[in-house]
């Protein structure tokens, strides 16, 4: 098979194609990582490219395919893992000078699960230092660019997974969300991002950022892609005690969801002032699909969202500050050479191994947490998450779905939030409500700015509902060709 038509291909025709002797495993992987090398150059979404080794895993996979010994729907299948999951072997860096030559001894949960299916690891993708940040501008290897517009950031913090999607430079990847970080490079790169209710995955072998936030989830180009890697990566895992066990996501109910009778919310705040006017266009345009096939909208106040930004960053810049104390130039990491005490190495690994934004969000989490700001912070964020898990239960008590926009704008241009890190923070406002609450929420490309920029449309979920988000996106999928 041509390299041109592999790499228009989804991951599950891929699959198909290696499954039917259309193509082999070595083949498609092949075609991959020579579109890295000609144009990655360009784009800088990955830091790590396993060249030998991914030729070497799938010639791998496609005697085991063809043995029967494997014969899952994406085995052979390559896929691109953002650089904060622990791979045996395998640099793992998550951006950040701190751990610039750190070599896990095993592999993350999730890594596991992709391995035993058969997938091939093309490489380590671009981020946000330490995943703080929603522009993947803060990453000591450089800033990664948005394939859609050479001065265009693609989000972050799962920004390098997000483009080398988009450039068509894997198939699939894997990204991590804290507080919007797979969705919001989702909706700036115009491809689907899937963040999971919490608890869905397994966080085991996730360099931790905000403990009771973090979530892996799957990137790519369609619902049928992102259910089908959901289902290798979820269930419960021994070694992680929050994680738990559901259903998987039947493929087919997604392909045939009726959308006649079902009800949709859109909160007040999700379009309000500071919302860019092509976003919010782009956004209504796709919900009146939705009512066209049948489905019930109605719009519906959630005044606790203008608590969300502050609730959200009082809770994970303290759970970062705690995370990150691990990072101390003795166990593992940046040690600075020439250090007289004790003292010193702790301070010159630390300021010399993080950058900026980790060390603005360190200090704020110290703040948030002294004796003397304690109750009026860190107690405060708490009652209000609780306010607003309240909010959504009631919301979902009458609606199947809730939909917004994923972020106020498309994709900003380069340098315009880092300057500003409280314009970066603002910019969160969609999603962080999301993880606050521990649902599930999805990016669907909707449509484009006047610039030709994607946009993307939220549909969020009840907990552990992720076959409904999924079912309402491969609806608009349909729904959108059809009206082309």
């Amino acid at each position: 098979m041509e390299q041109e038509k592999i790499i228009t291909l989804s991951a599950l025709e891929l699959g198909r194609a290696i499954k039917n002797k259309e193509t082999t495993s070595v083949e498609v992987t092949k075609a991959f990582l020579d579109e890295i090398k000609s144009k990655d150059g360009k784009y800088n979404s990955y830091i790590t490219v396993r060249e030998e080794d991914a030729l070497k895993d799938a010639a791998k996979a496609d005697e085991d395919i063809a043995s029967g010994k494997l014969k899952g729907a994406l085995a052979g299948v390559p896929i691109a893992i953002k650089d904060n999951m622990c791979t045996e072997g395998i640099l793992t860096t998550c951006a950040s000078r701190m751990l610039s030559n750190f070599i896990p001894p095993y592999d993350a949960t999730v890594i596991r699960k992709i391995k035993e299916e058969g997938m091939v690891i093309l490489g380590k993708t671009n981020m946000d230092e330490f995943a703080m940040g929603s522009t993947t501008e803060t990453s000591y290897f450089g800033p990664t660019v948005n394939p859609w517009g050479d001065n265009r950031v693609p989000g972050g913090s799962s920004g390098g997974s997000a483009a080398c999607v988009a450039a068509k430079l894997a198939p699939i990847a894997l990204g991590s969300d804290t507080g919007g970080s797979i969705r919001q490079p989702a909706s700036f790169c115009g491809i689907t991002g899937l963040k999971p209710t919490y608890g869905k995955v397994s966080r085991y072998g996730l360099v931790a950022f905000g403990s009771s936030l973090d979530q892996i989830g799957p990137m790519g180009n369609n619902a049928l892609d992102v259910a089908a890697v959901l289902n290798l990566i979820s269930g419960e895992d021994e070694k992680d005690q929050s994680s738990a066990s559901s259903s998987k996501i039947d493929l087919e109910a997604v392909k045939n969801y009726d959308l006649k009778g079902k009800t949709i919310g859109l909160p007040d705040q999700y379009f309000s002032e500071g919302m860019d006017e092509e976003v919010r266009t782009a956004v209504m345009n796709a919900v009146k699909l939705y009512e066209q096939a049948g489905a019930k909208v109605e719009t519906f106040p959630m005044p606790i969202m203008d608590y969300a930004i502050p609730t959200y960053y009082i809770i994970c810049c303290a759970e970062a500050c705690s995370n990150l104390s691990r990072y101390d130039g003795i166990k593992y990491g940046y040690a600075p050479e020439d250090t007289d005490d004790l003292m010193e190495l702790y301070i010159r690994s630390r300021s010399e191994g993080f950058g900026m934004e980790v060390k603005r969000r360190i200090m704020l989490g110290n703040f948030v947490l002294s004796s003397g700001y304690y109750d009026a912070y860190y107690n405060k964020a708490l009652q209000a998450k609780a306010l607003i898990k309240k909010a959504f239960d009631e919301a979902f008590a009458k609606y199947d779905v809730v939909i917004g926009p994923v972020a106020p704008t498309p994709a900003l241009k380069a340098g315009e939030s880092l300057s500003d890190p409280l314009k970066m923070y603002l910019g969160d406002i969609c999603t962080v409500l999301i993880n606050i609450v521990g649902v599930p929420a999805i990016s669907v490309p909707c449509g484009f700015t006047s610039e030709n920029l994607p946009v993307g449309m939220q549909i969020i979920g009840k907990h552990f509902d992720e076959q409904t988000i999924l079912g309402f996106t491969y609806a608009y999928e349909r729904l959108s060709k059809e009206g082309k």
